[in-house]
């Protein structure tokens, strides 16, 4: 019976939610991105330092499926995990799911991207680029090289989402502030490559006076690049993406964008993870953390510091 009793105890110790071994429930925005799955690597490498507990890894199929973002969190929680670690598509449709873990005692990380101030209570931590500052970079870059009038396009991706509403909105509010530069757009291609593409090309073929481009992040930025070059008008337009994979350096050292502004993925997943494993060990943990932000051209492309943020 002493082995039942034990067995009882433990298995009343896990319901309660205390720092046992358990479940750190990684949830991004999408598992379709090479820039969540260099979040997931991050996680990993993470998770080799936390003691004890265990990692799964999951998204919906597409950063607009908002619903299956929150069912995925909702079943986490009913599962009781020992933490999650989120990056939130929606800034309110998320709240609701967190507050539930906050009510199962069940510790939360954002990653990435904000959720509304309602929801300000139910997460511990918040690890991010500065989206502002990022927007506000990519602005004085494109600035320096088209100068401060004629026409430049913005390409977006999920109208509301935490990081596009800072990151967009510094864009734009930097042009605005420093230059006379005409404002095309922003569109929003719901984080879809094929979509963005096809913005792009739409806006090249109504727009031949178009001095500037910028493509916020990295699937919006692909298309973005690929239309440029279907069209023959890269090199001839400038443009400037956000995030680094593969496609996304190729077109750097091709000349086809001037430049990226490259995110510390990898130091999301792994931090968040980390950050869990603090809060359940009753550490005090920071309510915001900087990430960071590396700008990557053509002539720093092969630099170390530039490598540490590519994928």
């Amino acid at each position: 019976m002493p082995h039942l009793r034990h067995a009882l105890l433990s298995a009343c110790l896990a319901l309660l939610g205390t720092a046992h071994a358990g479940e750190i429930a990684v949830i991004v925005k999408t598992t379709n991105s090479t820039f969540w799955q260099n979040v997931n690597k991050g996680a990993a490498a993470g998770m080799k330092e936390v003691n004890g507990h265990t990692m799964t890894f999951s998204g919906p199929a597409s950063e607009s499926a908002i619903a299956d973002q929150v069912n995925l969190v909702e079943n986490a929680v009913n599962r009781r995990v020992a933490g999650i670690v989120l990056a939130p598509s929606d800034p309110d449709a998320l709240v609701p799911a967190i507050k539930k873990a906050w009510e199962a005692r069940i510790p939360v990380v954002l990653i990435d991207s904000q959720v509304s101030d309602a929801g300000k209570t139910y997460y511990q931590s918040f690890l991010t680029t500065d989206n502002r500052a990022a927007g506000e970079l990519c602005a004085k870059e494109l600035i320096a090289k088209v100068g401060t009038t004629g026409k430049v396009a913005v390409m977006s991706y999920v109208a509301g989402s935490g990081s596009e509403v800072g990151r967009v909105g510094g864009f734009t509010s930097y042009l605005k502030a420093h230059s006379k530069l005409e404002i095309v757009g922003p569109f929003y291609s719901q984080s879809q490559m094929a979509t963005a593409l096809n913005q792009t090309t739409d806006v090249l073929a109504a727009h031949r006076d178009l001095k500037g481009i910028f493509g916020a992040n990295e699937p919006t930025a692909v298309g973005m690049g690929r239309a440029l070059v279907q069209s023959g008008r890269a090199g001839k337009v400038v443009a400037i993406g956000f995030d680094g994979n593969q496609d996304l350096q190729k077109f750097v050292d091709d000349g086809s964008l001037a430049g990226i502004a490259v995110q510390g993925s990898f130091q999301m997943g792994f931090l968040g993870v980390k950050t869990i494993q603090d809060v359940l060990q009753k550490k005090p943990v920071p309510k915001f953390r900087d990430t960071g932000v590396v700008w990557v051209t053509k002539g720093n492309l092969k630099t170390p510091e530039a490598q540490a943020v590519l994928y």
